[in-house]
């Protein structure tokens, strides 16, 4: 495999709820490269003690995928435990939800075991707000399309969405970490919707999207893959490039943002191959 430029890091973590402990074990072999362990969302206040002890008795071992927990927000009354679910449990890192601002970070990475991973998930109007504050204390963004949606009383479409999306992507760019994960399509069974969801994502920079069904795996990587067209002029670019930094390809001059980006669309079919 020929290295064009530093390889995107990029990720499709999966979902698995909490309560379901059964899951996770099977989510680790589906093919993906994480996955998230969720007692937010995908667990009833009732049973979130529970879904506690039920994560605990099923990861003994550090897993050999990556597997982030996904805790409850800053201000519920289930946060501090969950906290302590990290320090016994061999996590690789957590996913803080409704990430808001940067001193909440702060405060989280004091309270996580050495080399314990942050995903700061930007689901609010102020989180998006503070992002490019929130950015720099994080390990990788994540956005929270729905629940943003929720919470500005927006329709969930790509023109609605485009300005969150957009500051997510800046402020990760500007923080020197890793592109942001865009958030889940929750159509399961329709390939092509979630494709053109993962495609659009790519094309805003994303460097990864959220998952909640093993189905969606491989259509979101084949939306993140550049086509074929676009590796076709890629390599021709590579080829056509000299000493001096310059070229022409099929009549018109190449210089150099123009080879960037084809060594950038080589690097991200290497990646996602």
């Amino acid at each position: 495999m020929t290295e064009y430029a530093n390889q995107p890091d990029f990720s499709f973590p999966l979902f698995v709820p909490g309560s379901r402990p059964e899951r996770i074990a099977k989510a680790w072999v589906a093919g993906t490269d994480a996955i998230i362990v969720d007692l937010e969302d995908a667990v009833a206040a009732a049973d979130k003690q529970s879904a506690r002890l039920a994560v605990s008795g099923a990861i003994t071992e550090r897993p050999t995928v990556t597997t982030y927990l996904r805790i409850n927000g800053v201000e519920t009354p289930w946060y501090d435990q969950d906290l302590e679910l990290l320090t016994g449990v061999p996590f690789h890192g957590v996913v803080l939800p409704k990430a808001e601002t940067a001193d909440q970070l702060a405060a989280l990475r004091r309270r996580l075991q050495p080399g314990q991973k942050i995903i700061a998930l930007i689901e609010t109007a102020r989180g998006v707000a503070n992002v490019r504050a929130i950015a720099p204390e994080a390990d990788r963004l994540a956005f929270g399309s729905i629940d943003y949606c929720a919470d500005m009383g927006l329709e969930h479409t790509k023109t609605a969405l485009l300005h969150a999306r957009s500051e997510i992507v800046l402020a990760a760019r500007i923080a020197g970490i890793g592109g942001p994960l865009d958030g889940i399509t929750t159509a399961t069974d329709d390939a092509a919707v979630i494709q053109q969801d993962a495609a659009h994502s790519a094309e805003l920079g994303f460097a990864g999207k959220l998952l909640i069904h093993p189905a969606q795996l491989l259509p979101a990587r084949q939306g993140f893959a550049p086509s074929s067209d676009e590796i076709a002029w890629a390599e021709q670019v590579i080829d056509a490039v000299t000493d001096s930094g310059a070229a022409r390809v099929n009549g018109q001059m190449v210089d150099a943002p123009v080879i960037t980006r084809a060594r950038a669309l080589l690097a991200r079919q290497d990646a996602l191959s």
